[in-house]
Parts: C-alpha cells; structure tokens; sequence
C-alpha cells in the first residue's frame, strides 16, 4: 500500500553513541507485545524469539578493547522484500509506512522471514509459554500469536491505534508525541528517537539527516525507516 498525500510516515533513530546495552528496550518490547518466553532447548536449535535484539560487537586489541551495542528491530522498510512474497496477505506494508501483521491470516510458509535481509521476523516453532506468575500481565491491546505464525515488531502500532482514538475522545489533533513505542519510551540513555519522517520540524526527521546517519544494508534498496548514528565521530 502507498503512503497517501499528507500522512506521517514514521521511523526510529537510534543513536549508537548512547546504547549501553542495558536491554531494557528488549525488555519492555517483550512485556508490551506479549513476546513469548523461549526455554533454553529452544534456544540452543536458534529458535528464540525477541522482536528487538540488542547485537554486541567489541573493537580493537586487548587490553584496549571497547564494547558496542546495536539495538536490532524490524527496520520497517519502504520497500520491504517480506511483503512481496508473502501469499495470503499477512504482512503488508500500511499507508504510514509501517509493515504490519496480520496474524489470522498467516499460514507459517516463512517466506517472509526468508526474504528479510535483517533476520527480524520470527517463526513460532511451538505453543507460546510464560511462567504463571505473568499471565496476568499480558496485553490486552495485543494478541497472543499462536504455533505455526510469524512474528515481528510493528512499531507498537496498538499504541498508535490507542492515541488516535484518546485524541478523538478529546476533541482534539493527535500529536507525535501522543505516539511512542515502548522500547523509545523506556531507553534510560535516550539514545532511541521516533517520530514522523515526514515532518521537517520533527527532532527524528532532523537526526535523520545527521552526518553520522546510515542504515542498515543500503545496497539492497529496501530503505529502512530505522536509521543509526555512527559512534564517536
């Protein structure tokens, strides 16, 4: 689906400088989508399931060696390879920009998450399982995904959803900052920034265009809408 005349067009800044790799964006991704835990059998045949991933990488020689993190998501891209191939639907990319899920309609081909370039879909291999003590703190703006389906972050879209509809019930325009996914909401480092690409006034469009700006794997002309700043330049 095209992005229609004047809509936002929302994408993530995330400035590597910053990350201290703390996780607390995986964290909270999880408890906000109702991610489901993976047991350590799982994890050994590489079958777990986290829709932001923080990628730790280590630079130079010991003993004068440094620690860098990459926060990896879904990289929401304008012209994403998942929904080119997928048969029924079930991922598509909506008038925002935003390449949602619809979850009833996937029928696990995995199709999609073998075209991703970014390895940011996630097959459920087995019933999703929590321990007992959390089931009472699921989501219940978010679905609960069952065995055979692909996963992945949709920028919180219920978030988007929930905002639109208080700011009607207001009587009012909503406002980007009415809209924040978790992850950008609990970065303790500030270093995750979102907002509408859209607008030349917005603090993410105008980081966007920083000279330390890149995006992952450029070359493959998906054009993400998660866009990284270089560290220490």
């Amino acid at each position: 689906m095209h992005r229609k005349d004047g809509a936002p067009r929302w994408g993530m800044v995330i400035d590597l400088d910053r990350c201290t790799g703390c996780q607390a964006c995986v964290v909270a991704c999880k408890q906000e989508n109702n991610v489901p835990f993976s047991t350590p059998e799982e994890a050994e045949m590489g079958r777990m399931i986290a829709w932001v991933q923080v990628l730790p990488t280590v630079e130079g020689e010991y003993p004068d060696v440094k620690m860098r993190f990459m926060p990896l998501l879904c990289q929401q891209c304008d012209h994403p390879p998942c929904t080119n191939v997928c048969p029924t639907g079930a991922t598509y990319k909506n008038a925002e920009g935003i390449v949602a899920q619809v979850y009833p309609r996937c029928i696990g081909c995995r199709y999609c998450a073998n075209a991703c370039p970014y390895s940011a879909k996630f097959f459920n291999w087995s019933e999703p399982q929590w321990p007992e003590s959390m089931r009472a703190s699921f989501n219940p703006d978010v679905s609960v995904r069952p065995k055979g389906v692909v996963e992945k972050c949709t920028f919180c879209h219920h978030r988007l959803i929930r905002a639109r509809e208080q700011a009607r019930a207001e009587g009012r325009e909503m406002v980007p900052a009415d809209y924040q996914p978790a992850c950008v909401q609990v970065c303790p480092a500030e270093a995750m920034t979102f907002g509408d690409l859209n607008d030349p006034h917005s603090e993410v469009a105008a980081l966007a265009k920083d000279s330390r700006a890149f995006r992952l794997l450029e070359d493959l002309g998906t054009e993400p809408k998660v866009i990284y700043l270089r560290e220490g330049v």
